[in-house]
């Protein structure tokens, strides 16, 4: 397949900003847009593409996929959604709609977490390895909340620079 990989992503919620938009036929949870990756998978054989999570000996991951995702290398594409305005460097990691609409049903604020633009990085994956199971997300969940409340420009800086030693040392990444 291509080496960009796009895939379809939950954004920012900006009704429960600006008062709302009430007449929107389905609620996505936030604003959807495209997000661009490295692609470390195999191409999907299937015509229907299943919305999953990668497990750590996922046999779809690549040779090449396993290095990139290892150094979480496959974010890098992910400053164009930067430039775009689709995402910031820090916030919480925007999540396939499927699985959005899943996970909002079976965690209390999950929801919440749209009240900020998705980032590249964020407080939860400096301190949490990639999601396995529901309670992986329950647990990022709270450092996403945190976040939110919390979010400055010093706090950016500080999981900006917490970052680096989570890619270089492969802290929670497989």
């Amino acid at each position: 397949g291509p080496v960009i990989y796009r895939q379809t992503r939950v954004g920012v919620d900006r009704r429960k900003m600006y008062g709302g938009n009430h007449r929107r036929v389905q609620d996505f949870g936030g604003l959807p847009f495209t997000m661009f990756k490295f692609r470390t998978m195999a191409v999907a054989q299937s015509r229907k593409p299943s919305e999953v999570w990668a497990a750590p000996d996922d046999p779809r991951v690549t040779a090449l996929g396993r290095v990139l995702r290892k150094y979480r290398l496959d974010e890098i594409p992910q400053l164009y959604n930067v430039l775009l305005g689709d995402m910031n460097v820090v916030g919480p990691r925007p999540e396939q709609p499927t699985i959005f609409a899943e996970l909002r049903e079976q965690i209390p604020g999950y929801g919440a977490r749209q009240r900020v633009r998705p980032g590249i990085t964020g407080w939860a994956q400096i301190n949490q390895h990639y999601d396995t199971c529901v309670e992986d997300v329950k647990r990022k969940v709270a450092y996403d909340l945190e976040y939110v409340t919390r979010r400055s420009a010093g706090h950016d800086l500080k999981i900006m620079l917490k970052t680096i030693p989570t890619v270089a040392l492969r802290r929670g990444g497989w």
